[in-house]
């Protein structure tokens, strides 16, 4: 009877090492990054946030780069090798850095729209945005946060708690800001060009994101 019934879920997928094989594979199915020919961020386009290291060249700092990256467990996912339906990821859903530098839904996120802007439009500092992540396998999640609370904060850091969620709402909203604090009134409004440096900042709250060295995976 312990046989047949373990056979059975197998067929259906519901063994647990054949969801952390879904799992896996969702997560790390390969994403083409964005194109750009004149070298500017545009909505629509899918990036890939990049946290540099100390701010030093030194190779010995410990501070390795990381990017941002969706920590997902068996919970985020829809649907098993046993149904006809694609997996997807579902939130909410837990983010941080990692390591990891090659493009893959775990990292790649889209530059959406909060205002009705056209996908193609150039995106500028202090403009406000959304980040989403992928289509399809994805699950077209937004990266959201909100203010700490005694109940409500990230796990490890006790700080202000950032996830991705389903529904695009005020918490979702971001903008860029122009890294050196000099010369940041004078850039509002200028174009933002792929891989600079910059802060991204949460419309709400008004705090950064930020990847703290001690908890990058």
């Amino acid at each position: 009877e312990a046989l047949r019934d373990f056979l059975l879920r197998k067929e259906r997928g519901e063994l647990t090492a054949q969801k952390h094989g879904i799992l896996r594979h969702v997560l790390l199915w390969p994403v083409s990054l964005s194109v750009t020919p004149d070298g500017l961020l545009r909505f629509g386009d899918t990036v890939m946030l990049r946290s540099a290291r100390g701010g030093t060249d030194d190779p010995c700092d410990p501070c390795d780069p990381c990017t941002l990256s969706i920590i997902a467990d068996l919970s985020n996912i829809t649907s098993h090798p046993g149904t006809d339906a694609t997996p997807a990821l579902r939130g909410p859903c837990q983010v941080g850095g990692a390591r990891g530098m090659q493009p893959c839904v775990r990292n790649a996120f889209i530059i959406t729209s909060v205002d009705e802007t056209s996908d193609g439009e150039i995106l500028r500092y202090e403009q406000s945005f959304a980040l989403r992540t992928t289509g399809g396998s994805g699950g077209e999640l937004y990266l959201a946060s909100d203010h700490r609370t005694f109940q409500k904060c990230a796990k490890k850091s006790r700080l202000q708690e950032v996830n991705l969620v389903q529904q695009l709402d005020f918490l979702c909203w971001w903008r860029p800001v122009y890294f050196d604090p000099q010369e940041r009134l004078e850039h509002e409004g200028f174009p933002v060009q792929v891989n600079s440096k910059l802060l991204l900042s949460h419309c709400k709250t008004n705090q950064c994101l930020a990847a703290l060295p001690e908890h990058t995976l």
